[in-house]
């Protein structure tokens, strides 16, 4: 596919990389903190260590059903033993006697004496005698103490961003509250006299305002806490009354719409009159107009005003920001290198496509959306990522591309 020419390309636009960089470093770390029960805190960032005070597992245990025995009796397969205790899960057994085997079953403790579990399925009962019919070594199927996490070791560091398998760690050292940092205060807005919620009839010229929903969405899965002021008249009055309120109490301002140069858009001109403009214009498509800067206490970022717009320039700019002042240490999005199952045609700003991995005979590879334009979001519903191409640069169809996944940004 041949991209057409980028009109809006222009001088004086600062680059992704360097854009990123400026607001993080402008990022400011929340102090608070609070106490949760694990079961509360998926997606919340933990604010200190997680140090185990025990052993896990806690003793040396049977890893799977068969038969704990004595590995010097056990030299040559064939051997016969005496069946002399019962050892399920959640009990102990005795001294394992010479010339004994112990029925064990998976997560058991291993009893005194002995020192290797046979899988059942190399065993033969009959009565109260097994007959071993392999060959079996010191340690063979068991889980040592400590084996998994050692007592006073850091299972979890200060900064991690809690997800299932780390609730689960943190119930495995008997952990049932932690201390993670609060929430981000995110007050949000939308900008624009044609917006009308779901639900309502469509007037002439109206549209419903999608980007409330997809923004609130994006904000509740990086664990914020959500002030909506919703939809803002296109004056200048207006607008300087809901900035003001926004920033009060809240962390980050996050808009959509107004940061461009029409003139209807006002949210650009009052932050400059009441606040701080640092940037605005970004080399990239979907996304050039992204506002950043500062009203009183609070940081500000305005994204544009067109659906898709909205999600990526989320994704590349508010996500990391959200992230590394919610105290997170892996804030930034990874991407791989993946096939391209497409032809493109660079233009002169940072574009981010949106694609569909799809598998052949040859592996992966990234199919494109046929249908590119910032205002249709039936393409990020439909795409599982977006490839990122650098300014003019050429993809042929095999070319290996830079591909950042949707999964684990939401």
């Amino acid at each position: 596919m041949s991209n057409k020419n980028d009109s809006c390309a222009s001088p004086g636009l600062i680059a992704v990389d360097e854009a990123v960089a400026k607001i993080l470093a402008a990022a400011p770390q929340v102090a608070e903190t609070e106490q949760l029960a694990i079961e509360q805190s998926l997606g919340r960032v933990l604010a200190e260590d997680a140090v185990s005070p025990i052993d896990v597992p806690g003793y040396d245990n049977s890893a799977m059903d068969g038969y704990a025995v004595r590995s010097s009796e056990c030299i040559e397969a064939g051997t016969s033993l005496s069946v002399s205790q019962r050892i399920p899960a959640g009990q102990s057994g005795v001294m394992l006697e010479p010339g004994c085997a112990a029925r064990i079953f998976t997560g058991a403790p291993v009893p005194e004496g002995a020192d290797a579990v046979v899988m059942q399925e190399l065993c033969q009962q009959q009565g109260h005698t097994v007959t071993i019919d392999t060959r079996v070594k010191a340690g063979d199927n068991i889980r040592r103490a400590g084996e998994d996490i050692e007592r006073g070791s850091t299972v979890l560091e200060a900064g991690c961003r809690i997800r299932p398998q780390e609730q689960g760690l943190l119930a495995s050292i008997g952990q049932a509250k932690i201390t993670v940092k609060r929430r981000l205060r995110v007050a949000t807005f939308f900008t624009g006299d044609e917006l009308v919620e779901p639900g309502r009839e469509l007037g002439q010229g109206q549209i419903y305002n999608s980007n409330r929903y997809t923004l609130t969405g994006l904000l509740q899965a990086t664990g914020c806490e959500i002030t909506d002021l919703g939809i803002v008249p296109d004056t200048l009055e207006a607008t300087h009354e809901v900035l003001k309120r926004a920033a009060a109490g809240a962390d980050i301002v996050i808009t959509s719409g107004g940061v461009s140069v029409g003139e209807e858009d006002y949210v650009r001109i009052a932050l400059e009159q009441l606040g701080e403009l640092s940037m605005w214009r970004i080399n990239m498509k979907p996304g050039k107009p992204v506002a950043f800067g500062k009203l009183d206490d609070a940081l500000f970022m305005g994204l544009p005003g067109n659906p898709v717009s909205v999600f990526v320039t989320f994704l590349v700019f508010a996500r990391p920001l959200i992230l590394k002042m919610q105290g997170a240490t892996g804030y930034m999005s990874r991407a791989f290198s993946i096939r391209s199952g497409f032809e493109w045609q660079g233009v002169k700003r940072e574009e981010y496509l949106r694609v569909r991995v799809k598998h052949d005979a040859s592996g992966a590879y990234a199919e494109l959306y046929p249908h590119q334009g910032s205002g249709v979001l039936s393409s990020v519903s439909w795409a599982d990522g977006l490839v990122i191409v650098e300014p003019g640069k050429v993809i042929n169809t095999g070319d290996i591309v830079e591909y950042m996944p949707f999964q684990g940004l939401y």
